[in-house]
């Protein structure tokens, strides 16, 4: 038995996990100017962002859909990119990763940004844990039903 509801809000709470522990990883390093080593010199952390898509389903699923109605759905997580933005450059000439100018590069984190994205996958990740908790309390309405 294919329980599609539950698939669907565990695909999505796993996803909307990564993202939230993603974000936090971004916040993390908002301050960060020595992330790697390139070419013999540090480069500041670069954000990253998490990219989903729609489950895909394979032919088989396919088929089962048009016989049954039971082909999965759900969402799953594609990758984790970087964010080409450019460095926010500080002037603090007296930072130990100033240029000859007094310029520091300074991680292409936005904190406020940040803070929304993350509020963002806090009430995705809540709405699909109250989709999950209906599902299953009308999965125990239906096995009252059959007693």
């Amino acid at each position: 038995m294919k329980l599609g509801g539950f698939d669907i809000s565990a695909s999505a709470l796993t996803a909307q996990r990564l993202r939230m522990d993603v974000i936090s990883s971004n916040i993390a390093n908002a301050e960060t100017t020595r992330a790697a080593y390139v070419n013999g010199q540090f480069v500041p952390y670069r954000r990253k962002e998490v990219v989903m898509a729609p489950v895909q389903p394979h032919f088989r699923n396919m088929l089962n859909e048009k016989l049954d109605a039971s082909a999965s759905q759900g969402v799953q997580v594609t990758g984790i990119r970087e964010d080409t933005t450019p460095f926010k450059q500080v002037y603090n000439p007296s930072h130990p990763d100033a240029d000859a100018n007094g310029m520091v590069s300074m991680p292409n984190v936005d904190i406020l940004k940040e803070m929304v994205d993350m509020i963002s996958a806090s009430r995705s990740y809540e709405a699909n844990v109250t989709a999950l908790n209906a599902s299953k309390a009308m999965f125990m309405k239906s096995l009252e039903i059959g007693r």
